[in-house]
């Protein structure tokens, strides 16, 4: 009975351990609720680009237009609606709501830890596995 109820604590403890973000799950979603403006590829070149004041960011120049260090707060900031962005007289779709939850904690370039839900955590991994 003692074997069952440490190996019961031990897989309520371990299962709330954050998980590493997950690239293909990011992938998914991005598909799902980005590439309409911002392209299969992440170029900006999204179908509905032609009806936007502000053209879509061509996102895999992220690192490249920030000295070569991944924007992360910058983008987290976008996604959850932080830092707004209008681009077509309002702003851009903001999926913090439907991101919350299940916090987990990226790094930033300087290894200051920053919580945030685990559906931004995997679009984040994707965007970066999409830098030129």
């Amino acid at each position: 009975m003692r074997v069952f109820t440490m190996a019961a604590f031990a897989a309520l403890t371990l299962g709330g351990m954050a998980q590493a973000q997950d690239a293909q799950i990011g992938q998914d979603l991005y598909l799902k609720h980005c590439a309409t403006c911002h392209g299969i590829n992440a170029d900006g070149q999204g179908p509905m680009g032609p009806a936007l004041v502000v053209q879509p960011k061509d996102l895999t120049l992220l690192t490249a237009e920030n000295d070569g260090t991944f924007p992360l707060m910058r983008v987290v900031r976008r996604i959850d609606g932080r830092e707004p962005l209008v681009s077509h007289g309002s702003a851009m779709p903001v999926y913090g709501e439907f991101f919350q939850g299940d916090d987990t904690a990226l790094k930033t370039a300087s290894g200051q830890p920053v919580l945030v839900g685990r559906a931004i955590a995997d679009l984040v991994a994707y965007l970066q596995t999409k830098q030129q």
